[in-house]
Parts: structure tokens; C-alpha cells; sequence
């Protein structure tokens, strides 16, 4: 990752072929400056990476996997919030410094691994990001990697290395079909209220639904949720075809999931119980001219 973040391990150079007096010539030409023993940066390498090598460590957790986000794999799901510099601290390099702004040092399960890169690889931002979020959140951004990335669960796991407990719990809750963090979290939250989903159930032999419970289809908007006309339009030709095969449909934005779960939860219940479509008693129109004693 150092060709991305600007920092670079001297081992790193030399395997990119780069001589010792190569080295020296760039830090007296200022395109090469120290950070600390045995790492040297360029004039732009990014802030978040500086800090956290300055610090004696990389930048991991929820940090790095927003770096790789950024640098080529655009498709992993961030949570909102842990706006903190997560650094992967190491026993054998020394602190030149703080991290600049806030920060937080994180440790993955099992042997700690040795810091080689200043961006860690993201598996091992994974199991650093096991200890700093919570399940829902870790498993919604393993979704998303599953999704559109082509790894398996075996594969991460091949490349996390034995793996506690605690996370192979998780991974066993991961589903590749979710297509959305709104998506996986709603889907985690539904089985928690003990609801049976279906993850991507067919509509009308050619279109998927995000989740399914009994006769309620369920949409997940993102936080970036599409606004353009045609996907409008789009929307509300699909409610009118499920409508007609006799699914309801409920639409969910990114706010309604995260922060407002338990009246979304609330109306699905609603929607869902066995008695819904009964007349109730005291709404039963033809007592409805009986008068009140």
C-alpha cells in the first residue's frame, strides 16, 4: 500500500528496485522525507498514514479498510461514525509521535502480527475491526466485501489465519447476496426479532427484492441512495407489479434502519401479524348504527 499512501518502508524500495544511493539522492532532493527508523514518505503522502507510522504502528481497523475504499476496492461498506485514526501498534517500532487528531490503538485477535506496510491489508484490518465494531457493523462490511470483491469467507479467513471464536461466529452470519450495509443490518435485525428472511427473493421471475418476510417485501435505500429519474420511475413500476402479485412492499432509507430501528420494527410487526387483514370488532361497519348504551 505505499505506492497509494505515500509511505514506504525502506525494504519496500528495494524491492521496488530502488538502490541505497537512489534512496539517498531522492532525500537530498526532498522527494523522499524521514518519518521515523527505517520508513520515508513522499511530499504527499496521506496524513492519516504519516500519523499512524509516526505513531509506531499502521493504519488499520476501520481506518484502513476506509483507505482501501478509497484505493481501489470502492464496494466495501463503512460504517457511519469511528472518525478516529485506528492504528495497529508495533513492539518493535519506536513512536516518533501521537497520532495527530483523535486516535485509537487497535489489536486484532491472536499472535499480533509484525508491521510491515503502513496501510494494513484487509484482513488484518478485519480482525483488528472485529474488536472496534459491533457485530452487526462488522458483518454488514464483510457483506459488502463478499459482494463485490469475488472473495469467499475461506478465502479471508485463509488470509486472517486462525480466526477466535468470536469471529467465526460472525462469519457465519455473513450472506454474500446483500447488496447494501442498510441491507445486511435490517436482515441481522429481523432475525434477531426471530422474523425467517429471504435475502434477494425473485419478483416476477426477473427482478430481485432486497429481503422478504412472509408476504412483506422489504427495500434498503443507502445512505447514497440513487435519485435520478429513471431509477424513480423504476421503483414505482416495480411497487406496481409486486402489488399486483399481491406483495406489499415497505421501503427503507438509510436513517430509518440505523437510527430509527424500533418503530421500523414496530410496523413490520404490524404489517406481518396473523390477524392483520381481520375486521376488527368496534371497526365492524355494520354495528356501526348501534347506538352506545
Amino acid at each position: 500500500m505505499g505506492t497509494e499512501s505515500g509511505v514506504f518502508t525502506l525494504a519496500e524500495l528495494s524491492a521496488m528496485d530502488w538502490s541505497r544511493d537512489d534512496i539517498a539522492q531522492a532525500r537530498r532532493a526532498g522527494t523522499l522525507i524521514s518519518v521515523t527508523r527505517g520508513w520515508v514518505r513522499s511530499p504527499g503522502a496521506d496524513s492519516r498514514v504519516v500519523s499512524a507510522v509516526t505513531a509506531g504502528g499502521a493504519l488499520s481497523c476501520v481506518s484502513a479498510l476506509r483507505f482501501h475504499q478509497a484505493h481501489g476496492s470502492p464496494g466495501i461498506w463503512i460504517p457511519p461514525g469511528h472518525s478516529e485514526t485506528h492504528v495497529r501498534r508495533s513492539k518493535h517500532m519506536k513512536s516518533a509521535a501521537r497520532p495527530t487528531g483523535p486516535f485509537r490503538w487497535c489489536q486484532g485477535f491472536g499472535r499480533p502480527l509484525p508491521v510491515t506496510t503502513a496501510v494494513d491489508a484487509i484482513p488484518t484490518a478485519l480482525n483488528c475491526a472485529a474488536r472496534c465494531l459491533g457485530a452487526e457493523e462488522w458483518i454488514a462490511v464483510v457483506d459488502s466485501m463478499l459482494n463485490t470483491t469475488g472473495w469467499t469467507v475461506p478465502d479471508i479467513q485463509a488470509q486472517m489465519g486462525t480466526v477466535s471464536k468470536t469471529v467465526a461466529a460472525m462469519f457465519a452470519r455473513c450472506d454474500e447476496r446483500s447488496q447494501s450495509g442498510t441491507e445486511s443490518i435490517a436482515r441481522l435485525r429481523l432475525h434477531a426479532a426471530g422474523f425467517r428472511v429471504d435475502v434477494q427473493p425473485s419478483i416476477g421471475g426477473r427482478e430481485h427484492a432486497d429481503l422478504r418476510t412472509g408476504a412483506l417485501l422489504i427495500e434498503c435505500d443507502g445512505r447514497s441512495y440513487h435519485s435520478d429519474e429513471n431509477a424513480f420511475r423504476n421503483d414505482r413500476r416495480r411497487d406496481r407489479m409486486t402489488t399486483i402479485d399481491r406483495w406489499i412492499t415497505m421501503r427503507l432509507t438509510y436513517d430509518d434502519v440505523l437510527y430509527g430501528w424500533d418503530q421500523v420494527l414496530e410496523d413490520i410487526r404490524a404489517v406481518t401479524r396473523p390477524d392483520r387483514h381481520r375486521i376488527r370488532r368496534g371497526n365492524d361497519p355494520r354495528r356501526a348504527h348501534v347506538a352506545s348504551p
